[in-house]
């Protein structure tokens, strides 16, 4: 099997193609595999909808469930198994990416229940658990970057444990998120945790930016306004690498933990499907290539990109300027940005919330029928 020719241009550019999709029946049937050898896949992320979606979803599950059911497992027990079951086999797939690429890539992520996303102790004390679980070194837990997420990424990345920071939406809190891992970092060098063995990537969500700002420059109408539509988000993610390029590139703190053997925080693109049909389905890789950065895309997205996307490598360095004046014109024209982020973190954890709670019934579902039966 060989490699598309496109996703390998993207991946040869510096960006590491992950797929935002995990389920027992893609890495089963070997689709997983595949996707390695043919798509240039060298990581998987997952979040509570996704494992929805997979347990809601034909009968790959049912075997284990009874099991489960027959010990007299409980709901929470039952989804920590299965999903966790789900992220060690993948882990293993990925293993020989991992090792390649001296642990950069070959990742695999779960996320923390989203129930504990205002809840900082209750945050560490699960991702400590989900480490111990799974127990794959090529393993990222997913923490939210919400105010109480903030302290918890230290704190778990003092423990030596590698994280994926998600439900990023601002410059603002995605520099926050890079402090707290670098004072994890500085945490865990005294403790003495051999420090190249700790990884992080920066999940900054996209597509969501434009969705949420495009809806409030309609509102708005004029012509000034409408003309800024499909600009917000890629501006976004363009000043967030400048903030990554400043502290990993230019300051002084981070050369001392390099010193160390620390690797830096790469940056990850996230909601990487357009929500827009008006705009090209491709358009939220192809605008955000840059080198030591992740975009994780759905399935759709990353078939589109294979059929037709495009390699800009124009189209985030040098880019910052340009970005914040789009930024500028936004507030001018009357959009609350900092209303914006707040709706799109208390949304993006209101909807891992719904997902996980529909899991959650489903479960109990499974587990009632299987009782009875």
């Amino acid at each position: 099997m060989t490699q598309n020719e496109k996703l390998a241009e993207l991946s040869a550019a510096g960006v590491s193609v992950w797929l935002d999709d995990l389920s027992r029946d893609l890495i089963s049937s070997g689709d997983l595999a595949d996707l390695i050898a043919t798509k240039s896949v060298v990581g998987v992320t997952t979040n509570p909808s996704i494992f929805q979606a997979a347990l809601s979803t034909g009968n790959a599950y049912d075997d284990q469930v009874n099991e489960l059911a027959a010990r007299g497992a409980d709901v929470d027990a039952t989804i920590r198994t299965v999903t966790t079951d789900d992220v060690r086999n993948a882990c293993d797939v990925l293993a020989p990416t991992f090792e390649s690429t001296d642990g950069v890539d070959g990742r695999v992520s779960i996320e923390v229940d989203p129930r504990l996303a205002h809840d900082t102790d209750a945050t560490v004390a699960q991702a400590v658990e989900l480490w111990k679980i799974v127990d794959r070194p090529n393993l990222l837990i997913k923490i939210p970057a919400t105010e109480a997420g903030l302290p918890a990424i230290s704190k778990v990345i003092a423990e030596g444990i590698s994280v994926n920071v998600t439900l990023i939406f601002s410059v603002e809190r995605y520099e926050k998120v890079i402090e707290a891992y670098l004072d994890g970092l500085d945490a865990a060098a005294q403790a003495g945790h051999d420090l190249s063995r700790i990884h992080s990537v920066a999940s900054f969500f996209v597509s969501r930016v434009d969705t949420e700002i495009d809806k409030r420059l309609d509102a708005i109408g004029t012509p000034e306004a409408v003309d800024l539509k499909g600009k917000a988000a890629l501006a976004n993610a363009r000043l967030a690498y400048s903030a990554y390029q400043q502290v990993f590139e230019v300051e002084s703190r981070f050369p001392d933990l390099l010193a160390k053997g620390a690797r830096p925080q790469r940056a990850l693109w996230a909601s990487t499907g357009v929500k827009n049909p008006d705009y090209p389905d491709t358009l939220y890789v192809s605008e955000l290539i840059a080198p030591n950065t992740v975009n994780t895309m759905p399935g759709k997205t990353m078939d589109a990109f294979a059929d037709h996307g495009w390699v800009n490598t124009e189209s985030i360095i040098g880019r910052a300027a340009e970005s914040q004046e789009i930024f500028d014109k936004i507030a001018a024209v009357g959009v609350d940005l900092t209303d914006v982020f707040l709706v799109l973190e208390n949304e993006g954890v209101s909807k891992f919330e719904d997902a996980w709670n529909d899991l959650l019934s489903a479960t109990a579902e499974q587990l009632s029928a299987a009782n009875k039966g």
